[in-house]
């Protein structure tokens, strides 16, 4: 937990920039590392009421997950793009059927790893800004503010009645960030306002509206350190991820979604895995 006392919030780092370059190159050495570690990450997908406490049975998802970063695939000077992958082990308890099929909140076995925003070649899109000192578990944390500089086109992907949707540019958020390290220790993010957008007629439901309102996006994810053996190594990886969703359109879709990681071992050589 953070606690920010009002004398706290009136210091500031010296150089932001300076910050953001060395925070850059921290996550830059944590992908490298990153891509010989896999984790189990459980989902829970549970349906909301107006009051936000749980409908019916929430739907269960487990993954192995590691993240993909490959500098030699990439051109020279450029980053690789740093990709989460998940492969499904276990729906609602049981091992994965060959006919499932993934629901609409799934999520995605290829997506973005978020904190990629932070390398030098992404911090163009948006804007940072001071937001003073506090401390984390006891240790002196920064925090900095975020928005999106330019609104990009939005990315919809219909699939019978499931719809997924990307947003570029219409986020805001804070980072808090290991004042040591240059670790980052949590981010939290929301949607920019709202955002409409049409259903197209043939994923139109009989009386249903045609257009959908997505009224509120909020996540956050916490970070936790990780301590390996032979040889030894501690990094700072993904704790949590907590999401709440509320669309409206057809009746309003209220959904929080909760990510745990756990169990993170680490490949060496020759498949071989230490805890």
């Amino acid at each position: 937990m953070a606690i920010t006392t009002p004398a706290a919030q009136r210091v500031e780092p010296a150089d932001l920039g300076q910050t953001l370059e060395r925070v850059g190159h921290r996550i830059e050495e944590w992908y490298a590392r990153a891509q010989n570690i896999v984790s189990l990450e459980t989902v829970s997908i549970q349906p909301l009421r107006s009051d936000l406490t749980p409908v019916d049975f929430p739907r269960r998802l487990a993954y192995e997950l590691r993240v993909a970063w490959d500098p030699e695939q990439t051109e020279a000077g450029a980053l690789p793009e740093a990709n989460v992958l998940r492969q499904v082990v276990a729906v609602n308890g049981r091992s994965p059927r060959p006919n499932d099929e993934p629901g609409c909140m799934d999520p995605k076995p290829v997506s973005p790893e978020p904190l990629a925003m932070l390398l030098a070649s992404k911090r163009e899109g948006f804007t940072f800004s001071h937001a003073g000192i506090t401390r984390v578990d006891g240790r002196p944390a920064v925090m900095i503010d975020y928005r999106g500089v330019a609104a990009g086109p939005a990315d919809i992907t219909w699939r019978e009645n499931c719809v997924s949707i990307s947003l570029p540019g219409r986020s805001r958020g804070r980072i808090w960030v290991d004042a040591a390290s240059y670790d980052v220790l949590r981010l939290d993010e929301q949607l920019v306002g709202q955002y409409e957008f049409p259903v197209p007629r043939e994923h139109q439901r009989r009386g249903a509206s045609a257009s959908m309102l997505i009224e509120r996006a909020d996540s956050s994810i916490q970070f936790k350190r990780v301590e390996f053996q032979d040889p030894d190594e501690a990094l700072m990886l993904p704790a949590t991820i907590d999401t709440l969703t509320i669309v409206r359109g057809g009746g309003i879709q209220r959904t929080r979604i909760t990510q745990r990681f756990t169990d993170y071992r680490r490949f060496l050589t020759g498949g071989r895995i230490v805890q």
